[in-house]
């Protein structure tokens, strides 16, 4: 068969499920879990804290009653001044006696609204037109019937903090899992018992799986009607290895990556998302500078070279145990909805000015974010599973955050919805739309 029949079947089979798909009203209750700075987090200062400056002083001017200030996202971070004290604020530290991340002394943070999608519709709600986030693809699903805090909810979190392998402590990451949890069962009783459908979006889908493989299968079964996990950096990306040896300023205008490397660096999240040995490989170098090249397998010395030793034994007993595998296939349907044909970082070249210096990239097939090889990961490592449903749907030209704002991605992604309130769902399958 070729290439033309495969794309006359790929376009039969999405223009069947938009025909047949529609959505009902005994809609299935629905949760979206946001990606790494997907909501907004708030600070409040204590007499701990200890500015390093007479900006950090006095900054923010504007609280609530009770000292609180949203500290992501706050449009005054482009202000160099600013960006010091925004840094040293979202600074995690390691204690190491304990083995778990902590906040910077005299720094309290929370995140607001969880169970309410409101946090991730705007990352700052005074200026909705350059920070929206969810707020396109919430407002289609309210098109479709679901209603905020009736049969859709959200679950923000505090993205900073990760997971651990088993044996570590991840404090403030295994909570949000256990309010993840009390959510969705709290979401299925209100809602008759239906099982609650997960829809996630970059590393919200590696919580939603780790939380699927911590809990048993009666469970799963009994609560989660599926995932769809959106553009899911299943195994990582090279785009972190940039992150941590040059800093990375998200395409955020003004601001120097210098000065947001060390609060990058220090984010447990961060190190989580590092390109997986298992998915990755341990021969294609990955970095290459003029003494050394790094692969996926070569971690742990490519931490050290950048002038991060510390990260060594965090990296080597919390993150590479968590990240040898993919989770185990979750007995629930699951659909990985991503974008393709963006260019994605695939090696960082550095010259002899090193790593404070951004490097030259070569680009590779991805969504702009997430290379194609993390993204189609679970694809190729539960392909042979024949109890676990998988469908892979990849939409042509789309990046890692439009995915939740392109209206072409938003129309397929509530056709999938629609369809799986519908009991129509496809079973291993590859669908390319354009």
């Amino acid at each position: 068969m070729n290439s033309p029949d495969i794309a006359l079947i790929a376009m039969i089979s999405t223009a069947m499920m938009l025909y047949t798909c529609q959505a009902t009203t005994n809609l299935h209750p629905l949760i979206l879990i946001p990606g790494n700075g997907g909501n907004q987090l708030e600070a409040r200062l204590t007499s701990k804290y200890k500015p390093t400056s007479l900006w950090c002083k006095w900054y923010p001017i504007k609280k609530d009653g009770d000292g609180w200030f949203r500290l992501w996202f706050d449009s005054s971070v482009l202000l160099s001044p600013l960006t010091k004290c925004f840094s040293e604020r979202m600074m995690l530290y390691y204690d190491s006696d304990l083995d778990d991340y902590y906040n910077a002394p005299g720094v309290e943070t929370r995140v607001p609204n969880f169970g309410s999608t409101q946090s991730l519709l705007y990352l700052d709600p005074n200026l909705k037109h350059i920070s929206a986030y969810m707020a396109p693809l919430v407002e289609s699903l309210e098109q479709l019937g679901y209603e905020d805090g009736k049969n859709m909810f959200g679950a923000p979190y505090d993205f900073r903090y990760g997971l651990a392998a088993k044996g570590h402590p991840s404090q403030v990451g295994s909570k949000f899992l256990d309010d993840l949890k009390n959510l969705i069962e709290t979401a299925s009783d209100s809602n008759g018992g239906q099982p609650v459908i997960l829809v996630s979006h970059s590393l919200g889908g590696l919580f939603a799986l780790q939380l699927l493989d911590r809990n048993p299968i009666s469970w799963r079964r009994k609560y989660i009607k599926h995932l769809v996990a959106l553009s899911a950096p299943w195994g990582g990306a090279v785009d972190e290895m940039l992150t941590l040896a040059s800093g990375n300023t998200l395409g955020v205008p003004l601001v120097d990556p210098l000065q947001v490397r060390e609060e990058q660096r220090s984010s447990e999240s961060n190190m989580w998302l590092l390109p997986s040995p298992a998915v990755f490989g341990d021969t294609k170098p990955l970095v290459v500078t003029p003494r050394a090249e790094y692969t996926a397998g070569d971690i742990s010395q490519f931490l050290a070279d950048i002038g991060f030793s510390d990260g060594v034994s965090r990296y080597e007993s919390r993150v590479l145990p968590l990240v040898e595998r993919v989770a185990a296939p979750p007995g629930v349907p699951v659909t990985c909805i991503f974008g393709s044909g963006v260019e994605t970082a695939e090696t960082l070249v550095y010259g002899e000015g090193g790593f404070d210096k951004q490097p030259e990239i070569v680009y590779g097939d991805g969504d702009g974010t997430v290379n194609m090889v993390s993204l189609t990961a679970l694809q190729w490592q539960w392909g042979n599973d024949t109890q676990q449903e998988v469908e892979v749907i990849k939409i042509p030209g789309v990046s890692h955050m439009s995915m939740v704002k392109d209206n072409g991605a938003i129309d397929r992604i509530l056709e999938e919805i629609s369809c799986i309130n519908s009991n129509i769902t496809s079973s291993t399958t590859l669908i390319s739309t354009s």
